[in-house]
């Protein structure tokens, strides 16, 4: 090869692993940063994390290939995440659409019901978002926000809640007759690992965000969100529409064990992609670059 050749194979490579530097940034928050003292228990974790980024990555390349066959097909998908706070439901989101196209795979995170949503029919601001053809939907929190932090938090009453249990099956149904595939997780976590994640949240300042005054109240009504989880899954676990457990509290486990069982319940198979060829760029005789003004760019502080 010529040496520019070189060069050009070198950028080429760089910039393919500056994205497995991205996958490693959005993993750092989950390592324990201090030099390990034992060798064996150092050497034991970096093999944990290079057998967990390798299965990582194999996944999220089938994700892409799912990707292209729920395009090619036009089917539609729904997956909501359901789980106490700090289960890891976000971080297996983040994996799922780190490489897929926004357009056909979109997270749906809304927020609390405002004045006029207060009034409409319980599930009428959810399907609004529900998939068109060629689309996947994956709802971080949902409708089941009413058998759990309204329900517990108090902002329903009893009949309320009992209308859902009575609705969300059918809803689910018709939902499923229209041509949807729905999957529902449930990321499930210990006592001890909810109370060690939220201290590390309380003591991490990038972290802190993610603690809301509700969050601080759920830890405190620990008890009474169990009892609304287990008759939540009691009457809303349909054939139509099963639950599915994820143990969560190891979290990378619960990624690969979420993706893993999200691919095996689609149908999806590689679809043959025409090759691609760059084309030559059209070049003009007598075109000149306009110099743009210095003061318009970023400052090379890096």
């Amino acid at each position: 090869m010529s040496p520019q050749t070189d060069d050009f194979m070198r950028r080429v490579s760089e910039d393919l692993m500056d994205g497995y530097d991205e996958e490693l940034e959005m993993e750092i928050e989950d390592r324990d940063l201090d030099e390990e003292a034992d060798p064996a228990i150092a050497a034991e974790r970096r093999e944990a994390r290079r057998v967990y980024f390798r299965e990582l990555f194999r996944l999220q390349a089938e994700l892409v290939k799912l990707q292209d066959w729920v395009v090619h097909t036009g089917h539609k998908v729904v997956v909501l995440f359901e789980g106490r706070d700090a289960a890891g439901k976000g971080g297996v989101i983040k994996r799922i659409t780190q490489r897929l196209n926004p357009r056909v795979c979109r997270v749906v995170a809304l927020p609390a019901p405002n004045d006029r949503e207060r009034t409409q029919w319980y599930f009428q601001r959810y399907v609004t978002q529900l998939p068109a053809g060629g689309e996947i939907v994956l709802f971080d929190r949902s409708w089941y926000n009413r058998a759990g932090v309204e329900k517990v938090m108090g902002f329903c009453n009893a009949d309320q809640v009992e209308e859902f249990f009575r609705t969300v099956p059918e809803f689910e149904k018709m939902l499923v007759r229209s041509g949807i595939q729905l999957v529902k997780y449930w990321f499930s976590i210990s006592d001890e690992e909810q109370e060690a994640r939220f201290l590390g949240r309380i003591h991490d300042p990038l972290k802190q965000w993610k603690l809301s005054p509700m969050d601080l109240e759920s830890r405190r009504r620990w008890e009474l969100y169990t009892k609304a989880k287990e008759e939540m899954l009691a009457r809303t676990n349909v054939p139509e529409s099963p639950w599915w457990v994820v143990p969560a509290d190891d979290k990378k486990k619960a990624r690969l064990n979420c993706i893993h069982h999200l691919l095996s319940l689609i149908p999806y198979h590689e679809v043959e992609r025409a090759g691609i060829t760059l084309p030559e760029r059209i070049r003009h005789e007598g075109y000149r670059r306009h110099q743009v003004p210095g003061e318009i760019y970023v400052p090379p502080t890096y």
